[in-house]
């Protein structure tokens, strides 16, 4: 399976929203139950989630749901109703792997939002239940005081580091909340893409082009992966056990399935994504 690029949230509490959303190019939507909807509709988000899960015409796009926290009896209830439905459950404020134990049905997806969280990380992100994790960035500024994109940056990269040294999935970027500013969401995704992170998810349709071309590997950089395929694969037709490149570097195995997934991620990446009618 491909990993996700794009994860378009939907607010739970407007059903009317769910279908355009699945067909809007995104790899992935998040039926959102915790922040976007406000106290008084969960119970009604909660439903019209379940009524969707059950009834979706088709399965060509991954349907998750956000739950609320699970510290609450309203998260259990969510995990509860949505858990065997959801292609995956998103899980906010995970800040402890024991808070993991008890976790059946879908995938479950951690949100880091917390500085506990980012200092549980490791062991979050090894649990057996966790099919990748994610950074609540807007929660953990605020809980930090932090303005800084360098202390922001290192926080990034533990969560990444974690992820990786569990085997998961790489870590997707946060949210960018300026719906119209798509020179900085761009300028963004191109500085979190430099650190390791991969995807990222949307608030709006329109945000999903945008991060689709930065995640897409440049001219140069397909070009490069092409090269060291090509003489990889002279290299197993001739027998020889080291791959040589035209400018007489060598390069190893990890490089060439780098080299392969980039070409991959470049086609798959080309043309806009499928939309509906």
């Amino acid at each position: 399976m491909n990993t996700p690029v794009t994860w378009l949230y939907v607010p739970g509490d407007r059903p009317e929203r769910f279908g355009k959303a699945v067909d809007s190019g995104a790899d992935v939507v998040i039926i959102d139950l915790e922040d976007a909807v406000a106290p008084a509709r969960k119970d009604e988000a909660r439903a019209n989630a379940v009524a969707y899960l059950r009834a979706r015409p088709d399965e060509r796009v991954a349907v998750h749901v956000r739950v609320n926290d699970l510290g609450s009896e309203r998260g259990r209830a969510d995990l509860e109703a949505v858990g065997h439905l959801a292609d995956g459950v998103r899980l906010p404020k995970v800040e402890s792997a024991a808070a993991l134990d008890a976790i059946t049905g879908a995938p479950a997806y951690a949100l880091l939002e917390s500085a506990a969280g980012i200092l549980a990380a490791r062991e979050i992100a090894a649990h057996p239940k966790v099919a990748g994790v994610a950074l609540g960035e807007q929660d953990l500024a605020a809980e930090l005081a932090v303005t800084d994109e360098r202390a922001m940056d290192h926080l990034r990269l533990q969560v990444v580091l974690a992820a990786a040294a569990a085997g998961l999935p790489p870590v997707p970027m946060s949210v960018f909340p300026n719906v119209k500013d798509e020179a900085g969401l761009l300028a963004s995704c191109l500085a979190g893409r430099a650190l390791g992170l991969f995807g990222r998810t949307a608030i709006h349709p329109r945000q999903i082009p945008v991060i689709r071309r930065a995640f897409r590997p440049s001219e140069e950089e397909a070009a490069r992966a092409a090269e060291i395929v090509e003489a990889a694969e002279r290299a197993e037709r001739s027998g020889a056990g080291a791959v040589a490149l035209p400018d007489g570097r060598f390069v190893d195995a990890p490089i060439v399935a780098r080299a392969r997934h980039t070409l991959a991620l470049a086609h798959r990446l080309t043309d806009p994504p499928p939309s509906g009618p």
